[in-house]
């Protein structure tokens, strides 16, 4: 049943990711001042909220794994943190290519730009210390920690363009209030969004069977050693 599931999901957003390449580079016009770059925003925007989404999710089965002390739990969010942070990284690749484009550089210390590499440091960080830590409920303690420390970055991420104010452009997207875009250039966005979500959750499940081996084969280790 999982099996179906993954080739589902992957074939809807293999559908969905085809539509929009087509809709992006062969209907929709260049962008008036910044040309043909700014198609990048179809890929850019929706891998953040992607990956933001995976993060919040993470947080809250840290949260229902602090409180049941299940380590099934610590598996799906260690799965979704993962896959989330190739989303968090794609959204950096191509915000330093965009940047190149339109502000001549790769990088500037820009609030946005800052507090989103903070916010990639962090799940690193994460991904590391489960490296690090042998020892399952103490690596779950320990991770759990990290989610909760992450999302509150991500908070700051999201607020930084109206908090501080620096290069990044102000929100364009009518769910920020900004609504920018020319009719018919804001829904491929939403659209793509759909798409990197399946693809996401198609990923999740892979990360969870495997994390699921690795669960069941360290337990036959500590087993063997105790004998």
């Amino acid at each position: 049943m999982r099996n179906k599931i993954i080739i589902a999901l992957a074939m809807v957003s293999a559908a969905i990711l085809t539509y929009v390449l087509y809709r992006v580079f062969f209907v929709l016009p260049d962008e008036l001042n910044q040309g043909a770059i700014y198609r990048i925003i179809y890929f850019h925007v929706p891998a953040a909220i992607t990956g933001f989404t995976g993060f919040f999710t993470a947080m809250v089965a840290s949260g229902i794994y602090l409180a049941t002390n299940k380590l099934k739990y610590d598996a799906f969010a260690a799965s979704v943190t993962e896959v989330s942070l190739a989303f968090i990284s794609i959204n950096l690749v191509t915000g330093m290519i965009w940047a190149r484009i339109i502000w001549g550089v790769w990088w500037a210390w820009d609030m946005r730009l800052t507090t989103m590499l903070i916010c990639w440091l962090i799940y690193a960080g994460y991904l590391m210390l489960r490296r690090a830590v042998d020892e399952p409920t103490k690596r779950a303690r320990l991770s759990a920690v990290f989610s909760f420390f992450g999302c509150v970055d991500i908070g700051i991420v999201w607020k930084s363009i109206e908090w501080w104010n620096t290069q990044h452009p102000q929100p364009v997207l009518s769910i920020r209030d900004g609504g920018g875009m020319a009719p018919g250039m804001e829904a491929p966005i939403y659209i793509n969004l759909v798409a990197l979500v399946c693809l996401s959750a198609c990923l999740v499940m892979v990360r969870m069977r495997q994390e699921e081996m690795s669960t069941e084969i360290d337990s036959l280790r500590r087993m063997a050693h105790t004998v």
